[in-house]
């Protein structure tokens, strides 16, 4: 159906040589030829036994017709064993994390896997090659500034709306709240996230207090529930239980086919704000009670002075933001599945990750979380042979007809891993 059928149009299959065929870089080396790698010379001679070398011959091609099946084996094992050695000396350094192909998965299960997830020791790779990497660390300045217009840019259009009495049902007011109020409040939510990593300022204190004040076009409470949760989502991504981005099982069930999945693509944020309430509750602070009372005073104020349309504005914003918008596939995107890949991380190198804080580059922020969002291209620069040979994303909105449409993915196509802790216990900073 409209071509999304075992073949994603958003993945960049040219990694895969086709549909079938890997390409060599992507071929998992036989152990046999391993072996053989260490003791292979330069020369690519077949040594012939003496019995072998004395045979009698008078041109080339008797001396081709008189070797024995042995030696022709044997000419056959060094050649592949050479083509062998070749391809390792052009792998990148990556290829160790370029994932499998497994199709179909079972659409009644995730994928349940015993392996850690990749980014603890791709990190720990990449800085051993790469000692350099650490100069990218630490805060941006740019991000206070960014949000900041951000905030005002939409509190701004939400009084508007209010002075010119437009009504929150008029096709200008949704559609200002789709094309610009859906960015802006994406960019707000992708602020909180680099805010989270304590990524704005130098001190946990002022990341905190700017998540608060991000927080106010959203028009509900969310930095310090999303904290807490998404610091879990790095220390134990794909963990059953404790990574709250993971769906349900009750989710998979109710939501396999295309309508089940173009209700979870639509109202995903509803989602993402409740899933993890119910799945891991988290334990509230003074932080979180200063969130809430900030968020309800900012509310109300606004309804007093400018009514409700300016609200009702925030509002749409936030849902748009959550739901069939090009930004929002980034929240599917990043770690479904697609095209039996077994990829857990996704990055998506296009244009939208202006707006969006470059949440696009994922596998790089999930390797360094505490590289903040300007620096993630030098990242990558930094690094290609890490990164270059992973598939990636080339459209959001291609991602989100994918999984809506395609047979390949869908609420089953993540990653799982049963929990390695009892009782997770992640600290507030």
């Amino acid at each position: 159906m409209f071509g999304f059928n075992d073949k994603p149009a958003s993945v960049d299959w040219s990694y895969y040589g086709g549909a079938e065929e890997l390409p060599p870089s992507m071929q998992r080396i036989p152990s046999s030829a391993s072996t053989g790698h260490a003791s292979l010379s330069s020369s690519s001679r077949v040594s012939l036994s003496p019995a072998e070398a004395s045979t009698p011959a008078t041109s080339d091609d008797e001396v081709d017709l008189s070797l024995s099946e042995k030696t022709a084996s044997k000419l056959r094992q060094r050649t592949n064993t050479a083509a062998a050695e070749a391809s390792l000396a052009k792998e990148p350094a990556g290829a160790s994390w370029i994932p499998n192909v497994q199709v179909p998965q079972d659409e009644s299960d995730f994928l349940w896997l015993l392996t850690e997830e990749p980014h603890r020791t791709r990190r720990q790779a990449i800085m051993k090659a790469h000692p350099e990497v650490k100069r990218l660390m630490g805060h941006e300045p740019l991000t206070k500034w960014v949000s900041l217009s951000v905030v005002f840019l939409q509190l701004s259009i939400a009084t508007l709306f209010a002075h010119f009495g437009v009504h929150p049902l008029n096709w200008k007011f949704l559609l200002t709240a789709y094309a610009i109020g859906g960015a802006a409040n994406q960019n707000v939510f992708l602020a909180i996230h680099e805010i989270t990593h304590n990524l704005a300022f130098k001190g946990i204190k002022e990341n905190k207090a700017w998540a608060i004040f991000t927080n106010l076009p959203i028009g509900v409470p969310y930095a310090m529930m999303f904290k807490r949760y998404h610091i879990e989502h790095h220390k134990y991504l794909g963990e059953d239980g404790i990574d709250t981005d993971l769906p349900t099982k009750l989710e998979l069930m109710c939501l396999k086919n295309v309508l089940g999945k173009a209700f979870f693509a639509t109202f995903q944020i509803f989602f993402y704000a409740l899933r993890p309430g119910l799945i891991r509750a988290q334990k509230l602070t003074a932080w979180h009670i200063l969130n809430i009372c900030v968020q309800i005073s900012f509310d109300y104020l606004l309804v007093q002075a400018f009514g409700w349309y300016p609200m009702f504005y925030l509002l749409e914003s936030s849902f748009f933001a959550g739901s069939l918008h090009p930004c929002a596939a980034h929240f599917i995107a990043e770690h479904y599945l697609f095209g039996g890949i077994q990829q857990e991380t996704w990055s998506y190198y296009g244009p939208l990750n202006i707006l969006c804080y470059n949440v696009g580059y994922h596998n790089e922020h999930h390797d360094f979380p505490s590289v903040p969002w300007t620096r993630l291209p030098a990242l990558r620069k930094m690094a290609p042979e890490f990164y270059d040979c992973l598939p990636s994303h080339r459209s959001w909105p291609l991602v989100t007809l994918q999984f809506i449409f395609g047979t390949d993915s869908g609420l089953f196509a993540r990653i799982k891993r049963k929990s390695s802790k009892e009782d997770v216990s992640i600290s507030a900073e």
